[in-house]
């Protein structure tokens, strides 16, 4: 099989970090996550890192094209291997400017699968999670319930409700996402390489479903 570029977009609770996982391993390809490609960066302590940490130490966002000399370094280091890219980009300025770069490394993005679920089913799966704060365990009391209520599975810890998991947060949320990312639904769809996939169902059906379309 051809080296693979893709991208997977969706809203927040939409289930494409889990995905991209998935779809990584079953394809043989790098998971490129924004987040861990932060992460590990400021870890590191690499010269973008040390950029990044400024930023995010003042509680700004990171820059665009400082995002994109990461996502750089990390294609550096795929040495033409394919990969699916998480988290990036979510705005329409954003989408351009990765395409500019692709365009200047000979590469270019295959598909770009948007994951597709009713806001309706996000409200209910995202206000349904909850978290261990002492071991960072994620559970939901629609799909993955812990074994004793309110309690860690691991640790034994009390769950909790994150800030951002409660109705009125995770309604705002999808309202900015919707904002910022209706036009790069746009952008990627007069390409002519976006790849709608049904979000919803489970885990598995829901990869069987986004490998069906890039066969």
């Amino acid at each position: 099989m051809a080296a693979k570029h893709l991208l997977i977009i969706g809203p927040p609770g939409s289930g494409k970090g889990t995905q991209a996982v998935r779809v990584a391993e079953e394809l043989g390809i790098k998971h490129l996550s924004t987040g861990d490609i932060l992460r590990e960066a400021v870890k590191e302590e690499t010269e973008l890192g040390l950029k990044a940490k400024s930023f995010m130490e003042q509680g700004a966002l990171v820059p665009d094209e400082l995002m994109l000399e990461l996502i750089a370094t990390e294609l550096d280091k795929l040495d033409g291997k394919g990969w699916i890219l998480d988290g990036y980009p979510r705005t329409l300025p954003q989408a351009e400017a990765l395409e500019k770069m692709l365009d200047e490394r000979g590469e270019s993005i295959d598909k770009v699968l948007l994951i597709d679920v009713d806001p309706e089913v996000i409200v209910k799966r995202l206000t349904s999670r909850r978290v261990c704060p002492s071991c960072n365990a994620v559970y939901n009391l629609e799909t993955l319930k812990p074994k004793v209520e309110g309690k860690c599975d691991r640790c034994g810890a009390e769950l909790i409700i994150r800030p951002d998991d409660t109705e009125e947060t995770v309604r705002n949320r999808l309202k900015v996402y919707e904002e910022q990312t209706a036009p790069v639904v746009e952008f990627y769809r007069n390409k002519g390489n976006l790849v709608p996939v049904k979000g919803e169902g489970s885990i598995e059906e829901i990869t069987a479903e986004i490998l069906r379309v890039l066969e």
